[in-house]
């Protein structure tokens, strides 16, 4: 029996959805910043708006994205840009290289800043036992890395939807008001498509858990549940948000801001760990693409698997490199900074592709549902 064959309906329709909210969550995510950074400055109608449009945008391209790489048997992001780019491939690893450095710097600055506010612990303590965490999951594998996936969701889902219950017993006057009185939307647009645009990443980042797929209709359908798995809860935090809009739009931790006004010792408690939670799902996310990037190079060349601590050595080299990056710029000036710089790049080498090569392609093949025969070295054929 293949793997596809024995994979159930929640490997093959949902992990992928909920690995991809996984890596994009994060600590902007998770703490309100990039909310307020993209769809803030919109209005809360208008910030709505463009969440649904990134939302779309999402599962548009997780659709493509899985339905590629099930076509091609490209379940790394190592081959998928062999079979989308050809020779020209290198140019998305080094933007996904800068792309993960300025993700673990902003998971890093993420995490001291949640450990200050919330412990009073020096900023590198919280850091450093997020880079103990993320090691610690990504040294075993693929298996390790999907059952984070699966229970973390659930802590998760629930947190967000326990805070919309409070939030509208303790301050919902002050939501419904920011609603009715909404500005006209203004600029959702760009925000949204900015914001879709830059974490789109993450459908090729969590393809080794992608790899369940008994065909092309599991890909899919896969890819347009991603969209809404991951956008849920911050359409549930955005509401609580425009509560107090415009000016939280300025605050560093718009999470903090908001649970000190709600004045519930537990409950800020139970999310300051949810965040950390997601912290650590985003950084197992990124960093276990590059380690089963690694691994496939490494078992065409050794005929062996990619040793646990090798796996440990990568993540651990890399998340050490970002805190000092995150330590000498902050969260606010990463997320308001590298992220659009970073959303037009892989726009262009990953985005602009994947609709013209890999639709086409797709097109062209509609017929076919089985993945592509590998040759001897794993490549595609």
């Amino acid at each position: 029996m293949n793997q596809a064959a024995a994979s159930g309906w929640f490997q093959r329709y949902l992990l992928p959805g909920l690995a991809f909210k996984a890596v994009v969550i994060g600590g902007g995510y998770a703490t309100g910043r990039e909310l307020a950074e993209f769809f803030m400055p919109a209005g809360p109608v208008g910030g709505l708006l463009g969440m649904l449009l990134a939302m779309l945008a999402w599962s548009a391209v997780c659709a493509l994205t899985f339905a590629f790489a099930q076509a091609t048997d490209a379940f790394d992001y190592r081959s998928f840009f062999r079979r989308l780019l050809g020779p020209a491939w290198p140019v998305f690893e080094v933007a996904y290289l800068l792309f993960m450095v300025l993700l673990l710097a902003v998971f890093g600055a993420a995490a001291g800043s949640l450990g200050a506010a919330a412990f009073g612990w020096p900023t590198l303590a919280s850091t450093l036992l997020l880079v103990a965490a993320v090691g610690a999951v990504v040294a075993f594998g693929n298996r390790s890395v999907e059952r984070l996936f699966k229970w973390a969701a659930f802590l998760l889902y629930g947190v967000y939807a326990l805070f919309l219950l409070l939030a509208l017993a303790a301050f919902g006057d002050r939501i419904a008001t920011a609603f009715a009185t909404s500005p006209p939307p203004r600029d959702w647009v760009a925000g949204g498509l900015t914001y879709a645009s830059y974490n789109v990443i993450g459908a090729v980042a969590i393809l080794p858990v992608a790899r369940h797929f008994a065909g092309r209709r599991d890909a899919l359908l896969a890819g347009a549940i991603a969209g809404p798995l991951a956008m849920l809860p911050a359409l549930l935090f955005f509401v609580c948000m425009a509560a107090w809009s415009p000016g939280i739009a300025a605050e560093t931790l718009p999470s903090d801001f908001m649970l000190q006004r709600l004045g519930v010792p537990l409950f800020h408690l139970l999310f300051q760990a949810m965040i950390f939670c997601a912290l650590l799902e985003s950084g197992v996310g990124i960093l276990h693409a590059l380690n089963e990037r690694v691994a496939v190079a490494w078992r065409a060349r050794r005929g062996r698997p990619l040793p646990e601590a090798a796996r440990l050595g990568i993540a651990a080299a890399l998340l050490l490199g970002s805190i000092f990056v995150a330590d000498r710029y902050g969260l606010v000036a990463l997320i308001a900074g590298g992220y659009r710089a970073l959303a037009w790049t892989l726009f262009v080498v990953y985005v602009l592709p994947l609709l013209v090569v890999g639709g086409g392609w797709l097109w062209r093949t509609r017929r076919a549902s089985a993945p592509l025969p590998r040759n001897a070295s794993g490549e595609p054929t």
